[in-house]
């Protein structure tokens, strides 16, 4: 599959803290909008709602930083959506 580029304008401001949210919860701006798209095409709607408050101290999100810095040591972190289901394919073989 194909990838494309999708761009959108916003002010710095709201980049920034957008971006900081982002950090503290684990995963980078694009990483976050890659994550919309997936599940507003699963759901066929807006389906979740992430807010600090709801999360900190949580466990799964522990689980998904531990997650993330084991894919980058691994060099596997940039993997797209169509290679990590390779993977799991291959894994129930």
């Amino acid at each position: 599959m194909a990838n494309s580029l999708v761009q959108f304008r916003t002010d710095d401001k709201t980049r920034i803290k957008a971006a900081n949210i982002c950090e503290r919860l684990g995963i980078d701006l694009p990483t976050y909008m890659r994550m919309c798209i997936s599940r507003l095409i699963q759901e066929n709607g807006i389906p979740f709602s992430m807010k600090l408050d709801d999360i900190v101290g949580n466990r799964a999100v522990e689980a998904m930083k531990e997650a993330s810095r084991i894919a980058e040591e691994n060099g596997i972190a940039d993997m797209t959506l169509d290679e990590i289901n390779a993977e799991i394919a291959g894994a129930r073989k």
